[in-house]
C-alpha cells in the first residue's frame, strides 16, 4: 500500500525509478517561503469561513510558524520522495501535529492552485527584483550619457560610418529602448498579480471559501476568476519569459557593441579589469567576457521562451504533468537575466572612454558626408539628389587619393569643378563634426541640447517607475503584515497549540 499523502486507492507505493522521474525538488525548493506564506493565509480563510475551527488554525499556524523559522534558518529537511514543496510542508505539519491537521489544511486547495499560487508569488518577487536591477543599468548609463553629451563618436549603419553622433546619444537610445522593457515588465506583473487560490483542482469547491480574502493576505491585486483558466494557465511565465527574452535582446546589443569598441582597432572604450578576464596562455590578452557571455546568455533565454511554449502548446484544459516543467526555463530566465543586469551595470559605471579616438575614426571615414550635402541645400540651394551626387563623386575622388575631408584645400577644389565656391574657414565650419552634430537639433536628434533634454526626461520616467516599484512592494508588505497580525492573534488564543491528545 502506498503510504503518499494521496495514496488512499493505491495498493503499491511507487516505484524508485518512477519517485526519482517525477520529484520537482531541485526546481520547487525556491517556492518554500511562498508555499508557507499561501498555507498560512488559507488556513486563515478556513477559520473565517468557518470550514476549520479557531483551535485547528491555532495548531496549523503554530507548526507553519516552525516550518517558516526552521527554512529561514536553513534547517528544514526536504525529502525527495515527496515529490514537492507542497508535500513537504504538509508532511511538517503532519509529522509535528498530526495528520488530522494536515489533512484540514489542505480542505478547498489542491496542489493545481497552490503550485499556481507559490508560482504567481515567487515570479512577482522576481519581477521586482528585475525592475530594480534594470533602473540601476539605466541609471549607470545616463550618467555616462551626461558626461558624454558632446563626445562625437561615429554613429553607423549597416555597420559602417554614417553620421556623426555623441557618446551621450548613444547611451541615452539604451535607456529609451530600456525603458519599454520595463513597461513590459510592470505589464506582466499586472497578469501575474491576480491570486489562483481556491480554484482547486480544476473546478473550484462546493465549501463556503472567500477566495478574496486569501488574494488580499496574498498582496494580489484581484482574484483569477474562472476556476478551470486558472489551473490550466501558464501564460504568465511565458509573458514573463517573453519580456525577458525582449530584454536579453537589448542587453546583447550592448554587449556587441562593447566587445567591437574594446577591441584594438576600434579602442574607442576599455572594460575595467574587474568586469574582464585573461588568457591561460596569452599574457597580453584582456577579454570582455562579461559582454561576450550576455550575448550567449541572450540566446539561452530565447531558448528558455521556445522550451516554455513548447512544453504548453499541447496541453488541454485541466492539469497535467507536463506542466511541471514550466518553472525550470522560467527560473533560468530570471537567473540569467539577474546576472546580466547585475554585471552589465557595474561595466557600464566602470567603462572608460577615449573621446580623442572616437573623434579620430569620425574624421577618417567621411562622417561629416551628409552634413557637406545638407549643406549645399540650405546654403546653395541644390536639390538633394544633386547634393548628394556630388558629395559622393567628391568622396570618391578623396577616396582615390587616400585624403579624407581634412584636406580642404582639395575639397575646395572638387567642390569648385562642380560649380560651388567656398573658402576653407567655411568649408571647416561645415565638416566639424561636433558643430554638425549641434545642427542635428530636430526632435530627438543628437544635438547636446536635445540630448539632455531626452536624458532629463528619461531620468523622470526611471524617477516614475522607482516610485511604482516601491508602491507595489509596500503594498504586499502590508499584506505580509496583515497576515502577521491575525496569525498572532490566533496564536494568542486558548486551545491547542502543540497536536498532542
Amino acid at each position: 500500500m502506498s503510504d503518499s499523502l494521496w495514496g488512499g486507492r493505491f495498493e503499491a507505493a511507487m516505484a524508485a525509478a518512477m519517485t526519482a522521474y517525477t520529484e520537482s525538488l531541485d526546481v520547487d525548493r525556491r517556492m518554500v517561503a511562498e508555499d508557507i506564506w499561501g498555507s498560512q493565509a488559507h488556513a486563515v480563510m478556513l477559520a473565517q469561513c468557518g470550514i476549520i475551527s479557531d483551535d485547528d488554525l491555532a495548531v496549523i499556524l503554530t507548526w507553519l510558524e516552525r516550518a517558516r523559522e526552521d527554512h529561514e534558518a536553513g534547517r528544514l529537511q526536504l525529502k525527495p520522495e515527496l515529490e514537492d514543496v507542497h508535500m513537504n510542508v504538509e508532511r511538517y505539519l503532519i509529522d509535528g501535529a498530526g495528520p488530522e491537521y494536515g489533512g484540514r489544511l489542505h480542505t478547498a486547495r489542491s496542489r493545481n492552485d497552490q503550485v499556481l499560487t507559490d508560482a504567481r508569488l515567487y515570479v512577482r518577487a522576481r519581477l521586482l527584483e528585475t525592475e530594480t536591477l534594470l533602473i540601476h543599468l539605466c541609471g549607470a548609463m545616463l550618467d555616462l550619457a551626461e558626461a558624454h553629451a558632446e563626445t562625437v563618436m561615429p554613429g553607423y549603419t549597416h555597420s559602417q560610418h554614417a553620421q556623426p553622433i555623441t557618446l551621450g546619444y548613444w547611451a541615452s537610445a539604451h535607456v529609451s529602448a530600456w525603458s519599454r522593457d520595463l513597461r513590459r515588465l510592470r505589464q506582466v506583473y499586472e497578469i501575474v498579480n491576480e491570486s489562483p487560490l481556491g480554484a482547486c483542482a480544476l473546478a473550484g469547491t462546493d465549501l463556503p471559501i472567500d477566495r478574496h480574502l486569501t488574494a488580499e493576505l496574498l498582496g494580489f491585486e484581484r482574484v483569477h476568476e474562472h476556476a478551470l483558466d486558472v489551473t490550466s494557465s501558464r501564460d504568465f511565465l511565458i509573458e514573463s519569459v517573453a519580456a525577458l527574452s525582449i530584454l536579453m535582446l537589448g542587453l546583447s546589443r550592448l554587449s556587441e557593441e562593447l566587445v567591437w569598441w574594446s577591441t584594438y582597432e576600434f579602442r574607442t572604450v576599455q572594460l575595467d579589469d574587474a568586469y574582464s578576464s585573461g588568457s591561460s596562455i596569452m599574457p597580453q590578452k584582456k577579454n570582455p567576457d562579461c559582454a561576450e557571455l550576455t550575448r550567449g546568455k541572450a540566446a539561452r533565454v530565447m531558448g528558455d521562451l521556445v522550451q516554455l511554449l513548447t512544453v504548453v502548446k499541447s496541453v488541454s484544459f485541466g492539469y497535467s504533468r507536463d506542466l511541471q516543467e514550466d518553472k525550470p526555463p522560467a527560473w533560468d530566465a530570471f537567473d540569467q537575466v539577474r546576472g546580466a543586469l547585475a554585471t552589465l551595470a557595474g561595466a557600464v559605471a566602470t567603462l572608460r572612454v577615449d573621446p580623442r579616438r572616437m573623434r579620430e575614426l569620425v574624421d577618417a571615414n567621411f562622417a561629416t558626408a551628409t552634413q557637406l550635402a545638407n549643406w549645399l541645400v540650405a546654403v546653395h540651394g541644390v536639390p538633394f539628389r544633386r547634393a548628394h551626387e556630388i558629395v559622393g563623386r567628391l568622396v570618391g575622388e578623396l577616396g582615390k587619393a587616400q585624403q579624407t575631408f581634412t584636406a580642404l584645400q582639395e575639397v575646395r577644389r572638387l567642390l569648385g569643378e562642380e560649380g560651388v565656391e567656398a573658402d576653407e574657414p567655411t568649408l571647416r565650419e561645415v565638416l566639424d563634426p561636433l558643430r554638425g552634430v549641434a545642427r542635428q537639433n530636430s526632435l530627438g536628434g543628437p544635438a547636446p541640447e536635445e540630448t539632455r533634454r531626452m536624458i532629463a526626461a528619461l531620468r523622470e520616467r526611471l524617477a516614475a517607475a522607482e516610485l511604482d516599484l516601491s508602491r507595489r512592494a509596500e503594498q504586499i508588505a502590508e499584506a505580509k503584515a496583515r497576515l502577521r497580525t491575525l496569525i498572532a492573534a490566533a496564536l494568542g488564543q486558548t486551545g491547542k497549540e502543540d497536536g498532542d491528545g
